[in-house]
């Protein structure tokens, strides 16, 4: 086990994709999975019925809550009393993950170093399908299961875009050792208490030399947004620890409450953080914009270039105008940028989110929305995807060459 690799949560992964056997619950009340030989390299060779501890995992693109249900999976061979010859099984109960399974879904098999299980059934078609298969690295090739033991290469290191598809499935990596080393400064910096976004994204900056926010805007993108990820969940742990070491006894919809804080406190902080940091590289390469002001009625696009004077006269050239929403995730929120800027036709959406699917990508073309994506994420996305999208440094260039088109055709 190799910490900051995903052997540091699993020791192997099985993958395939769903039959309507397998997805059909009117078939039977128990799942056995077909293709099953190829997890004997997870399992090894049953020896009567193991019982393995499971968690199963329902996820989709919509923005509710994961469908997560405790139960077990069964590994044994049914021809166990034949002299020369084996079958080897998995099976399961059905249960409320199992229930919303269709057939083309993606089906993972994960098994944990304490020997329990992760079971994930993932839309088919969906960007979190997608992700998750771009997290294991697995290539579906056969209708039976594709398998890999060995998780410690340089695709299963951690890093930014593998930790949001983690907390997908309910792991959350530990902060690196050496976030430790600014918590001291960090509470006498903001006297013990989270500061305001902005200040914490400077702080962050600050922590990361050696960036060029001009050569190299997408590097410094992603390299802000991890650092403050993690200084974020370090200054968080500490102010968070006594009230977890408190406990909540029986109080379950406290728990609840307290549990549900934190995330969107989480997500909330993630938006603007992306945010202030777009905003420091705009600066940085003096293209002028506007952030967060009104186009029509209570929209509102995150970025409008060169700002909303411009946008508001009917005799300046809609061709130069430039609109950027900025999403952290956007799984079907990509939507939302399209009611934004009516006066832009061609609209730009910047997000952190990996390898999402062919077909959002697709639709978001048929709507005239252009993908940003840092480049060091670009590999999460397949070489047919990878042609169709901008950088953050294709985009600045952009809204520079826009601009001094405007300034020529007012001369």
């Amino acid at each position: 086990m190799k910490a900051g690799y995903l052997s540091e949560f699993f020791t192997g992964v099985g993958m395939k994709t769903l039959s309507a056997v397998e997805a059909d619950p009117s078939r039977s009340h128990q799942h056995e999975l077909n293709g099953a030989q190829p997890l004997m390299r997870l399992f090894g060779e049953a020896t009567g019925k193991h019982r393995y501890e499971t968690l199963f995992i329902y996820l989709s693109d919509s923005d509710g809550e994961p469908v997560v249900e405790k139960g077990s999976l069964t590994w044994y061979d049914a021809r166990a009393k034949h002299h020369t010859r084996t079958e080897h099984r998995a099976y399961f109960p059905t249960n409320e993950v199992s229930r919303l399974a269709a057939e083309g879904d993606l089906l993972v098999v994960a098994k944990r170093p304490d020997n329990s299980l992760l079971v994930v059934i993932a839309q088919g078609g969906s960007t979190i399908a997608s992700q998750v298969q771009w997290l294991f690295s697995v290539q579906l090739e056969h209708k039976g299961f594709s398998v890999r033991e060995e998780l410690e290469t340089e695709q299963d290191r951690i890093q930014f875009a593998s930790e949001f598809i983690l907390e997908q499935l309910g792991i959350e990596p530990d902060t690196p050792p050496v976030a430790e080393n600014y918590l001291d400064t960090m509470l006498e910096r903001f006297h013990g208490k989270l500061p305001v976004t902005n200040l914490f994204s400077a702080y962050a900056r600050e922590t990361v030399p050696g960036v060029d926010p001009v050569a190299d805007p997408d590097a410094a993108l992603l390299g802000w947004m991890e650092r403050e990820e993690i200084l974020f969940r370090t200054m968080e742990k500490h102010l968070l620890g006594d009230r977890l070491q408190k406990g909540f006894a029986n109080d379950v919809e406290g728990f609840l409450a307290f549990s549900l804080g934190v995330q969107q406190r989480r997500k909330s902080r993630a938006g603007h953080a992306l945010e202030n940091h777009l905003q420091f590289i705009f600066s940085a390469n003096m293209i002028r914009y506007e952030r967060g002001v009104a186009t029509e009625g209570k929209a509102k696009p995150d970025f409008l270039f060169p700002g909303s004077k411009e946008y508001k006269d009917a005799s300046y050239d809609a061709a130069l105008l430039t609109m950027l929403g900025a999403k952290t995730t956007c799984k079907d929120r990509w939507r939302q940028v399209l009611a934004e800027a009516r006066r832009i036709d061609h609209k730009h959406l910047l997000t952190l989110e990996a390898a999402i699917s062919g077909h959002q990508t697709d639709q978001m073309k048929e709507h005239n929305l252009q993908l940003v994506i840092p480049r060091g994420l670009h590999m999460t996305f397949t070489p047919a995807q990878q042609r169709s999208l901008l950088t953050l440094a294709d985009f600045t260039a952009i809204a520079k060459e826009r601009e001094a088109a405007a300034g020529n055709n007012s001369v």
